[in-house]
């Protein structure tokens, strides 16, 4: 059974930083692109940031410089670490997995809440 349980979300000020984590369990972790995805109240679901099995990153522009993206293979884990945080980044965070051969074979956690306020 594949379940990916995110841990790490919360309430923080402006301009803190807050880490997200990711444990993949049930895929061969090396055969997934993993992924941070985000939808605020209102909005779409949108990618924040993924990462491939080689370690390649790629970053929304709204995050650029402020979010990193990571993956440790041993552990089957995901992190996103997330500094300089603004309002805009109120969202609840979920993480994907996305199969690298076969489109469409995505999975999906049940997200983490963070809130970014004074």
């Amino acid at each position: 059974q594949v379940q990916l349980v995110e841990s790490g979300g919360g309430l923080v000020q402006p301009g803190g930083s807050l880490g997200l984590s990711c444990a993949a369990s049930g895929i061969v972790f090396t055969l997934f692109t993993m992924g941070w995805y985000r939808q605020a109240p209102g909005k779409q679901r949108e990618l924040v940031a993924a990462i491939t099995s080689g370690g390649s990153t790629n970053y929304a522009d709204s995050v650029k410089g402020r979010f990193t993206i990571s993956r440790d293979h041993t552990e089957k884990m995901v992190y996103l670490q997330m500094n300089s945080l603004e309002p805009e980044d109120t969202a609840v965070y979920y993480c994907q997995a996305a199969h690298i051969l076969r489109g469409g074979m995505d999975y999906w956690g049940k997200g983490t809440a963070v809130t970014v306020s004074s």
